[in-house]
């Protein structure tokens, strides 16, 4: 096979860890290719050739989408041009629903095969991008257990499914046996306020005040991971009210352990499903957002990954104005008064690894063999 070249984007934190856990692979199997495009310090590290950084790349929210669509427009023309200079016939494109959709569309018109990992939220709002994609993309794959279906019913032919890469993230303490602690004799508290500025900045506010009411009533020992994401300045007026602070290296060590969390809606939510956490999810957003949402949005069910999954409200969430330390007290009282009702949500989170094992098509194999044959 000849020299050959990949474009990866993975414009968001998530997208990046999801492109890891398949990246190492991808590279000893296509060890001729090589692979350029927007990612982060950890996918540059690993020999990935970072045309834009994902900290300049990525945004959250309707409000901040506005004020960088000339960033977008600017960054959507030159991937196209880098391109047709570079002669790309195969484009790994992660999560970033609303720009890669956009981009598919440029490199399928140049005749680029497109391989969309992870299936964008089209259940949840837009389903027309259902039509989109089977326009546009070579293959498209799916780790939420009902998306397969949900797209082949509309129209999209190359559905692969596979399973939810958090499962490789995690796989060496997803297995291991958890000890069951009475959260009336101590609760190891988790404070996730998420991986953007934003997020943390409205929310570590209200986990500490939670923090403080249950300290007045319970043994709580509290545990902040830090985002490399996000501002230092952010964490450092709370940071002598937590017990112990880590940097996101050590969020697998410190879930091993802990026995209750509060957490910005997003992966994270999943990942503590996974570790069987009971965990509040909390969401603030800005009014803008909000007006969107309720007015163009027709989707109506759950926001956090881990309920999406269960396909029912197994951590309860807290959005906009009910995100209030009040609100989170009341809901860890309850379960630390009611062990009964933390059990039966401890079994539950159990099924969490089963329902995201699709034992289907494995990512790397599959992408290799479509960058192999098409050079």
């Amino acid at each position: 096979m000849n020299e050959s070249n990949c474009l990866i984007i993975a414009g968001e934190k998530s997208g990046e860890q999801h492109c890891l856990s398949f990246y190492d692979e991808l590279r000893s199997l296509c060890p001729q290719t090589h692979f350029w495009g927007v990612g982060g310090d950890d996918l540059k590290d690993k020999g990935m050739e970072i045309l834009y950084h994902l900290k300049d790349f990525s945004s959250w929210g309707i409000s901040e989408v506005i004020g960088k669509i000339p960033f977008y427009m600017k960054a959507l023309k030159d991937i196209e041009l880098q391109c047709l200079k570079r002669k790309t016939k195969v484009a790994i494109l992660i999560d970033f629903q609303d720009f890669n959709l956009r981009l598919a569309k440029k490199l399928n018109k140049h005749g680029v095969k497109v391989l969309y990992y992870v299936a964008p939220q089209a259940w949840a709002w837009k389903a027309h991008r259902a039509q989109v994609l089977e326009e546009t993309v070579h293959s498209l794959f799916t780790i939420i257990p009902f998306e397969r279906d949900w797209f082949e019913k509309r129209g999209v032919n190359k559905v692969i499914s596979v399973n939810h890469p958090l499962l490789k993230t995690h796989e060496k303490v997803l297995y291991k046996n958890r000890q069951r602690c009475s959260l009336q004799e101590k609760i190891n508290l988790l404070i996730l306020p998420g991986s953007r500025n934003f997020e943390v900045r409205h929310l570590l506010p209200i986990f500490i005040k939670t923090l403080k009411l249950l300290k007045k009533k319970y043994n709580v020992t509290s545990y902040l991971v830090q985002s490399p994401n996000v501002n230092k300045h952010l964490y450092s007026p709370y940071e002598k009210e937590v017990d112990y602070i880590h940097p996101h290296s050590e969020l697998e060590e410190v879930m091993e352990y802990s026995n209750l969390a509060l957490a910005a809606s997003g992966t994270i939510t999943l990942s503590t499903a996974l570790m069987e956490i009971p965990t509040i999810v909390c969401y603030q957003g800005s009014l803008l957002n909000e007006f969107v949402y309720q007015t163009f949005i027709d989707y109506k069910g759950p926001i956090s990954l881990a309920n999406i999954v269960h396909q029912e409200l197994v951590f309860p969430e807290l959005l906009q104005e009910r995100v209030n330390s009040f609100n989170l007290f009341k809901i860890c009282e309850f379960w630390a008064q009611n062990e009964t009702e933390y059990d039966k949500l401890l079994n539950k989170l159990k099924r969490t690894k089963e329902l995201l094992d699709c034992n289907e098509q494995q990512v790397a194999p599959y992408m290799s063999k479509v960058i192999n044959e098409s050079y």
